[in-house]
């Protein structure tokens, strides 16, 4: 996913003021989290971004935050100082291929926010998403990050929303690009034990690791892996304009704003709701998702099946793997 957003149709409410930014630190404060997470669009293009952090400092968050280095000056890097904010930058592969979607002098700002937030001791991870001009260069992010004492890397496999789903050309990889990316990504996780945690958003990451059979992998499943699809339930997040949705790549199906409604609300409204319900039972997928073998430790991204086939319980297209049943086996 590329973040941007369609603004609503009154300009006034596309995204909170400071009053209601600080009603959201209060809601996610009152649900029991011990974080609060900032990502964009790019943050750090709100005036009043820093306010909000300090606010969430106070109360006792630990924050953290993305960023694309593209607003990134002396200040704000000050400030991200000051109140210790745990921050991520996104490279997408080499230079070129990461200005090829990001724009000329993209990688160079972004490599230069990453070794000042180093030296600082506030880098927390690199965030990389999947096109088809970078899907040969995963190792190159790997290798700053843990140039740069990273804690982790991201990679994001490109889900259609955002600018990546509205007014950029297909961004997407083929299938079998995936399939050998994240065998190659394997290859790092291994590579980088111990120095640096490479992780993946994307579902059918667990059927690639799971084949690969690993000794640890129902412990890396269960605590050490993000891919997880979240619709069914297990994720609420806050739009820039206030509305509370149960997955961070999907654009429709709002749970409701927080300017009406509070979180611990949403919150129960999504486990009680009759569409997540269905989508957390995993047997009503279809097609070769739902026969699949590895059905129940991926089925998919729900908010990807969608788009491309109009159908949340549709295949997720992005997988190559053709399941035993279907190879009558």
């Amino acid at each position: 996913m590329y973040c941007s957003y369609t603004p609503p149709v009154k300009p006034e409410e596309a995204e909170v003021n400071t009053k209601v930014g600080y009603k959201i630190v209060d809601e996610v404060y009152d649900f029991g989290s011990p974080w609060f997470g900032i990502s964009g669009g790019e943050p750090l293009v709100r005036e009043d971004i820093f306010d909000i952090i300090e606010y969430a400092r106070r109360i006792g968050f630990e924050v953290s935050l993305i960023t694309s280095g593209f607003a990134f000056d002396e200040k704000r890097l000050n400030r991200l100082i000051k109140n210790e904010v745990h921050t991520a930058i996104s490279i997408d592969g080499t230079p070129e291929s990461n200005d090829q979607i990001r724009g000329k002098g993209s990688y160079d700002k972004a490599l230069f926010a990453m070794k000042k937030l180093s030296e600082n001791d506030i880098l927390d991870c690199v965030v990389t998403t999947m096109t088809k001009y970078n899907i040969k260069d995963m190792a190159h992010p790997a290798k700053v990050a843990a140039e740069h004492g990273a804690r982790m890397i991201v990679y994001h496999n490109l889900v259609p929303v955002g600018r990546a789903g509205t007014n950029m050309p297909d961004l997407a990889p083929t299938a079998d690009e995936y399939e050998e990316a994240f065998n190659e990504i394997c290859d790092l996780q291994v590579a980088y034990r111990g120095k640096l945690k490479v992780n993946v958003y994307s579902p059918f990451y667990a059927r690639i690791v799971r084949q690969r059979n690993p000794v640890d992998f129902w412990d890396w499943f269960k605590n050490g892996y993000l891919g997880k699809c979240s619709i069914g339930g297990n994720y609420v997040s806050v739009t820039e304009n206030g509305d509370y949705r149960a997955c961070g790549f999907h654009e429709g199906h709002r749970i409701g704003n927080v300017k009406n409604k509070t979180l611990k609300s949403a919150w129960s409204d999504l486990q009680n709701n009759p569409l997540y319900l269905k989508l957390r039972d995993k047997s009503n997928i279809k097609g070769k998702c739902g026969v699949c073998e590895y059905r129940e430790i991926c089925g998919g991204c729900r908010t990807r099946a969608e788009y491309y086939t109009g159908d949340l319980f549709e295949s997720d297209p992005a997988c190559n793997y053709v399941p035993k049943v279907l190879r009558g086996e």
